[in-house]
């Protein structure tokens, strides 16, 4: 069963751009109702990663892959594309990044649209991201050759993270920890923000994932790697954006 169309944008008719732009956005949010297009500052959650990808001129067409009417509707107001409606299969809990982007690439493959070097994933939960950030991390991925991925320096070093052992006590999460007595003895150690992603399509068909081995990061630091997921992330978003309008 084909999934209904929506709008089909006159740049897929003549594809020159070699990298296909996505955000995923459904419709449902349990820690946050309506999340991706909740007001942040004044505007649409997903406004705000919209604007990012188009004012890095890095891809074309965007896609915002959804499963809701409103929220096709807000993304397009923004300029972005939303040819078709995501099957409720990939619009629950369990479905994956990789499953939305598989989706829409055999939407692309069966309209004779599959003309593309690069995917280039952007999550509407990080708002903070900007053109710039983009088109970085879409220079290194040209220049090396590799998928790359957005991290940052997490806020508490894993070594100082604890477990809980089955006698109520406390113990070392990883046992070299025990080694290092002093904060910058600490080796230095990045996670995964869930900015960006960008990999080849060959390698993305290839792999099944968006971090295969040799994958390179681009750094970006904490004040614009907040991932929105639960209710205190978006006050905290929200007193950031104020406060960065007021400046």
């Amino acid at each position: 069963m084909k999934t209904p169309q929506l709008l089909i944008h006159p740049s897929y008719s003549m594809i020159m751009h070699r990298i296909l732009g996505i955000i995923p956005a459904r419709g449902g949010s349990k820690g946050i109702p309506r999340k991706n297009i909740r007001p942040l500052a004044g505007k649409p959650l997903i406004g705000w990663t919209i604007e990012s990808a188009l004012n890095s001129k890095v891809c074309e067409p965007l896609l915002v892959s959804t499963d809701d009417p409103e929220i096709a509707a807000v993304a397009r107001q923004f300029g972005a594309d939303t040819p078709f409606l995501r099957p409720p299969s990939l619009s629950s809990d369990t479905a994956t990044s990789l499953s939305v982007v598989e989706h829409a690439i055999d939407w692309l493959n069966e309209t004779g649209l599959e003309s593309f070097s690069h995917v280039l994933l952007l999550q509407p939960t990080s708002p903070f991201r900007t053109a710039e950030d983009i088109q970085n991390a879409v220079t290194i991925a040209k220049k090396t050759g590799a998928a790359v991925v957005s991290v940052c320096e997490p806020q508490q070093h894993p070594y100082l993270f604890k477990i809980i052992r089955e006698d109520g006590t406390l113990d070392n999460l990883m046992p070299e920890s025990a080694q290092c007595s002093r904060r910058q003895d600490y080796p230095p150690v990045y996670a995964l923000n869930g900015a960006i992603y960008i990999i080849s399509m060959d390698c993305l068909i290839k792999e099944k994932t968006f971090t295969p081995e040799k994958t390179v990061p681009y750094i970006m630091p904490p004040e614009r790697s907040l991932d929105i997921d639960t209710p205190w992330d978006f006050f905290l978003a929200e007193q950031t954006m104020q406060g960065r309008m007021k400046i």
